[in-house]
C-alpha cells in the first residue's frame, strides 16, 4: 500500500519531513522480559528484515554514538554499540560489557572487570577501548551528552589493570558509580575510532548488529552480528526508517511498509487497540509530565505560591485530558516506581480553598502568570489549557504562551516563570544531579540550595543502601513540600507493531535496556 499523502515513502524508507520532533529532552531506564507482543507466540524464529519507523533529525543525523540525542539516534546506537552497564526496570544499573564492579571502602576507587566481547572487526573489547571512549566523551572541546555524567571520574588517574580490567579513580566518593557506566550516550567504541565522519561510513561497535548502510534523515540498514557476546539476534537485518509525522508512522505500519512504529499518540492507540490489525504496546512510567515553576523569581520565589499551585492541580483531570488517560497521576516527585522513590507521602489532591488562602497569605491574590508551552511534546498544549481552567477556579489568571518546537527546550531552561516540562526515565540520583543541584546544567526550576547539595553529597558517599535511601527520602520530602516541579503525571510510551512481530518488551520505559532491543525481536 502506498499513501499519496507521504510521497517520500518507499520500500527502502522515508524522506524526513520535519526535524526535531523527537528531541530527547532527557534520559533513560530499563526493562523486563514480559512481552505483550509475545502472547501466544512460538519459539523465536530466525531470519527476515524488520523495518522500524522513528522520528528523526534530518540531514544532520549521525551514527556517532556519543552524539546520540534523539530516540532514533539511541535506538541505532544500541544496535551497533554497547555500554558498560544499562538501566534495569527500576532504574538500577545492570551489567553489560562490564561483567562486574567493586569499590574500595572509601568509594573513590572502583575496579571494573570486562566480559569477553568482540568488535565487529573481530578485535576484542579491552580496557584501552573503554578508557579511550570515556576520554573522548570527556574532551573539553566537545559537547558529548555523557560528559556531565562521567565528570566524577578522574580519567587522567584511571588506568587499565590488564586487558579486561580498569581501575577508575574518582574525584569524590560515589556510591552509585555504576549509574555512570549506564549513562545516556556512554557507549564503548574501539580505541582511536577516528573522526565523526567515520562513524557514518564505517562504524565498528560491539553491538548485536553490524553496519550495512546509512542515509542521514532517511534510513539505516544493519545486519546480524553472529559473534555478539549475548547471542546473535534472531533477525537477519534491521532497517531504521525516518518518518517525523506520527500519521506517517501509523500509515506505514497499517500499510505494511514497516513492522514497528515508535511513539504513537494515545488517540491512535485507542483507535487500533484490540482491533486485530496491529499490536499496541504501552511502556508504563516512561515520561514524567510536569509544570516547572522557577523558584528564583516572582511569584514562585515564595514557597506559599508554589504550594498553592500544587493544590490547584487536579492531576486526574490532567492525565485524562492531556494524555487521554494513557498514564498515571503524579505526586510532585520524579521517578514513580523507581529505586529510592518515596511512595510513603500522601497523594496530593486538589484543594482550591487552601490554595486561595495560601495565595492571600503571600499577597498574591488575583495573581496573573504566563505559562509557556509548545506542541513539542504530546499533551503539552492540552495540559496548559486544562491547568489554565483549573487555576481560574482559584482566582489565578494564566496566560498560555505557545513557543517554537525548535527552540522550546533551550528557551525554557532559563526564560519565563512557568512552563510545561517532561522527562524520560532516569535514576532518581541522575535526576537530582542533572536538575536540582546549585550547579546543575539543566536546572529548569532554579532550585539552588546548599543544604540540599550537601544531602546529595551525603547520599553519594553512603555505602549502605538502606541508609542512602533514607537520605534520598529526606530530599524528596523537601521537594514535595516546596520544590519547583509540579509533577502531575507519568505518561505511557506507546509503540505499534505488526502482528507477526514478537519479543518486544512491555516493561521497558523508553530509553532503557530493553527498550528498542531489536536483537531480542523476531518475525513469526
Amino acid at each position: 500500500m502506498y499513501d499519496e499523502r507521504f510521497p517520500g515513502l518507499r520500500r527502502r524508507g522515508f524522506l524526513a519531513a520535519t526535524t526535531g520532533a523527537a528531541a530527547l529532552a532527557l534520559v533513560g531506564c530499563g526493562g523486563g522480559t514480559e512481552n505483550t507482543a509475545e502472547k501466544g507466540s512460538s519459539t523465536p524464529r530466525r531470519g527476515g528484515r524488520l523495518r522500524a519507523a522513528f522520528a528523526g533529525g534530518g540531514a544532520s543525523e549521525t551514527l556517532d554514538p556519543h552524539l546520540a540525542n534523539l530516540f532514533a539516534d539511541v535506538a541505532r546506537a544500541k544496535a551497533l554499540y554497547d555500554k558498560l552497564a544499562d538501566y534495569g526496570p527500576d532504574l538500577s544499573a545492570q551489567p553489560r560489557l562490564a561483567a562486574e564492579w567493586e569499590s574500595n571502602k572509601t568509594l573513590d576507587r572502583w575496579q571494573v572487570t570486562l566480559r569477553k566481547a568482540t568488535f565487529h572487526d573481530g578485535k576484542p573489547v579491552t580496557a584501552k577501548d573503554v578508557l579511550y571512549s570515556y576520554r573522548r566523551i570527556a574532551d573539553p572541546k566537545q559537547t558529548f551528552r555523557a560528559k556531565a555524567s562521567l565528570e566524577p571520574i578522574d580519567l587522567d588517574a584511571s588506568r587499565a589493570t590488564g586487558d579486561n580490567g580498569i581501575e577508575f579513580v574518582l574525584k569524590r566518593p560515589t556510591a552509585e558509580f555504576p549509574n555512570l557506566l549506564a549513562a545516556f550516550g556512554a557507549y564503548i567504541v574501539p580505541e582511536n575510532a577516528g573522526e565523526a565522519s567515520d562513524f557514518d561510513t564505517k562504524p565498528v561497535g560491539s553491538g548485536p548488529f553490524r553496519f550495512v548502510s546509512f542515509a542521514p534523515g532517511r534510513s539505516a540498514v544493519f545486519r546480524r552480528f553472529d559473534d555478539y557476546w549475548e547471542g546473535a539476534p534472531h533477525l537477519d537485518e534491521l532497517e531504521f526508517v525516518v518518518a517525523n509525522e506520527e500519521s506517517a508512522r501509523v500509515n506505514a505500519l497499517l500499510g505494511g511498509q514497516v513492522e514497528y512504529a515508535h511513539e504513537l499518540n494515545p488517540t491512535t492507540a485507542r483507535a487500533h487497540e484490540g482491533k486485530g490489525q496491529v499490536e499496541i504496546i504501552r511502556l508504563r512510567n516512561s515520561a514524567m509530565q510536569a509544570f516547572c515553576m522557577k523558584t528564583d523569581r516572582a511569584p514562585f520565589d515564595d514557597k506559599r505560591v508554589r504550594e498553592a499551585f500544587f493544590l490547584i492541580a487536579d492531576r486526574r483531570e490532567l492525565v485524562d485530558g492531556a494524555l487521554s488517560g494513557a498514564g498515571v497521576v503524579g505526586n510532585d516527585l520524579f521517578g514513580k516506581g523507581y529505586e529510592y522513590y518515596d511512595d510513603s507521602l500522601p497523594q496530593r489532591q486538589q484543594d482550591l480553598d487552601k490554595a486561595r488562602a495560601l495565595l492571600k497569605q503571600a499577597g498574591a491574590e488575583n495573581l496573573k502568570v504566563t505559562l509557556d508551552t509548545s506542541a513539542v511534546a504530546a499533551g503539552f498544549t492540552e495540559a496548559a489549557s486544562i491547568f489554565r481552567d483549573q487555576a481560574a477556579k482559584a482566582g489565578v489568571t494564566i496566560d498560555v504562551k505557545m513557543g517554537s518546537k525548535d527552540s522550546y527546550w533551550s528557551d525554557i531552561l532559563d526564560n519565563g516563570t512557568l512552563c510545561c516540562y517532561r522527562s524520560g526515565a532516569m535514576p532518581i540520583e541522575a535526576h537530582i544531579s542533572q536538575r536540582l543541584l546549585t550547579d546543575s546544567t539543566t536546572n529548569a526550576t532554579k532550585w539552588q540550595h546548599k543544604d540540599f547539595d550537601a544531602l546529595y553529597q551525603q547520599a553519594q558517599s553512603t555505602r549502605d543502601t538502606t541508609e542512602r535511601a533514607a537520605v534520598y527520602e529526606r530530599m524528596q520530602r523537601r521537594l514535595y513540600t516546596e520544590g519547583g516541579f509540579l509533577v502531575w503525571g507519568f505518561a505511557d510510551w506507546i509503540l505499534g507493531t505488526a502482528r507477526n512481530v514478537k519479543g518486544v518488551a512491555a516493561k521497558a520505559p523508553a530509553n532503557t535496556l530493553d527498550w528498542a532491543r531489536f536483537d531480542k525481536v523476531w518475525l513469526a
